[in-house]
């Protein structure tokens, strides 16, 4: 599929997803909405992509949703519908990356403001430049929060801080996000990207249906009961017996040997 906003590549069974609106920070409109949940739709659909690295060109990562593209729709309901449209997609996309097998990683090159940081928040793992930066920005323009974050933000840093980057807008640096549990890990600079393909390749390497199980598991555990997630707990296991890898697993464990997973 031809994209025109983000690029996509596989390679080693890794696609890479680049926002590639450099000359407007990265932010996001209704295209680019669009084509990351068409992006998501391949990444969870292609069997032989087993992992995601979603990054930005240039300094930013995401400077927030456009807001040049947004008022040129008008006022009152043109734009109340416009801004429906945009995140229609993009509620999609994240849906779909959460739900997919494939792990995605959030590889933060720059700022990630406003929708750029909501979907650093949706990611699995997320790591970070030591230049990056992070805001929610959405009440600075007068608008909430979209693309998860009133979701994934409070479950990640607790409440109060939730509430306190969301009411003051308040920068946080690569590292600060790192000790709020935004981010996994901060790097260098220049270390960025081989870093997160070091990282997708191992992912890449691993047993990508009980990632995804995983996934669904960790997630669905915020809203469950306690016996009902067991219940979800026991299926999802004994699901695995019915799988090539959880048959690999096991037996590279009793021959003692690395596993050689196919990802199915």
């Amino acid at each position: 599929m031809d994209y025109t906003t983000i690029g996509f590549e596989v390679q080693d069974r890794i696609a890479t997803i680049t926002l590639k609106r450099p000359d407007n920070a990265n932010a996001l409109n209704l295209d680019m909405s669009r084509e990351l949940m068409q992006a998501a739709i391949q990444c969870s659909e292609d069997s032989a992509i087993r992992a995601v690295l979603l990054t930005g060109t240039g300094r930013m990562f995401c400077a927030g949703g456009d807001l040049k593209s947004f008022a040129a729709h008008g006022r009152g309901a043109p734009l109340a519908a416009h801004l429906k449209e945009v995140t229609i997609y993009l509620h999609s996309a994240v849906s779909r990356f959460l739900r997919m097998d494939p792990p995605l990683v959030g590889v933060i090159n720059g700022v990630a403001a406003g929708a750029g940081m909501s979907m650093a928040c949706a990611c699995d793992l997320v790591l970070a430049a030591e230049s990056a930066r992070f805001t929610m920005a959405y009440t600075r323009a007068g608008l909430t929060p979209d693309g998860s974050s009133t979701y994934f933000l409070s479950r990640a840093v607790g409440m109060k801080r939730a509430a306190e980057l969301v009411l003051t807008n308040r920068m946080l640096s690569a590292q600060e996000a790192h000790e709020w549990g935004i981010v996994n890990q901060v790097v260098p600079d220049a270390e960025l990207m081989d870093r997160a393909r070091q990282l997708a390749a191992s992912l890449a390497s691993g047993a990508t249906s009980a990632f995804g199980a995983a996934k669904r598991l960790l997630h669905t555990g915020w809203t469950e009961t306690l016996e009902t997630q067991m219940e979800l707990e026991a299926q999802a296991i004994a699901a695995r017996a019915h799988t090539a890898d959880g048959d690999e697993g096991i037996n590279a464990f009793l021959e003692k040997r690395e596993p050689k997973f196919s990802g199915r």
